[in-house]
């Protein structure tokens, strides 16, 4: 990791516990804004711990795009929640051959950058 790719990540690092830090939930509730901070500070510990090890440059320069969407969506939104995608079932397709592979490689693609760690932790 270069020097500069350090500091960006340090900077996401330190930005997001800023925002954990100043986080007030939409409802306005003591309870809902507490669990919500706790849910960003442990997402984003879960998150960098999982990608410390990462040395190739595409791969660390998409968990970046991935974090700063995360963090645009929620300050947008005021949800720290990724927000969900609606795709249409797969129920169209059999379970196996041409088809059902194609409409994986679909899906897959479509998914937003937003979410692609996601699925990997929960």
């Amino acid at each position: 990791m270069t020097p500069v790719t350090r500091q960006e990540v340090l900077g996401l690092y330190r930005k997001v516990f800023r925002i954990a830090r100043k986080w007030q939930s939409a409802s306005g509730q003591i309870e809902e804004t507490i669990k919500e901070k706790e849910y960003i500070k442990n997402e984003a510990k879960t998150l960098f711990r999982k990608n410390k090890d990462v040395t190739d440059p595409k791969l660390i320069k998409q968990c970046i795009e991935e974090c700063e969407a995360r963090v645009e969506i929620a300050l947008h939104y005021n949800i720290p929640y990724p927000r969900p995608i609606h795709l249409p079932p797969m129920g169209l397709a059999q379970k196996q051959g041409r088809t059902f592979r194609h409409q994986e490689k679909l899906r897959k693609i479509s998914k937003p950058i937003y979410l692609k760690s996601h699925d990997e932790i929960s």
